[in-house]
């Protein structure tokens, strides 16, 4: 769901879309869903796009949205 989200800002540039696809998961996700999201960003998620994989971190709170998935 996350990649989908973050295919709708995809006419912006990938740190600002990083950013609004964060925001949306951080206003409108439950919980455990952003719980599961950061989980599948820290392993390595193969399934997570860049910005997907980007926003996983700004939710985090990690501050390294870095835009590359490990």
């Amino acid at each position: 769901m996350v990649n989908n989200i973050a295919a709708q800002f995809g006419h912006l540039p990938p740190d600002q879309a990083a950013e609004e696809t964060a925001n949306h998961v951080r206003k409108f996700w439950d919980p455990r869903m952003k719980t599961r999201l950061i989980d599948l960003a820290a392993g390595g998620a193969a399934d997570l796009g860049p910005v997907a994989y980007a926003a996983a971190r700004l939710v985090q709170g990690t501050g390294d949205n870095g835009l590359v998935a490990p």
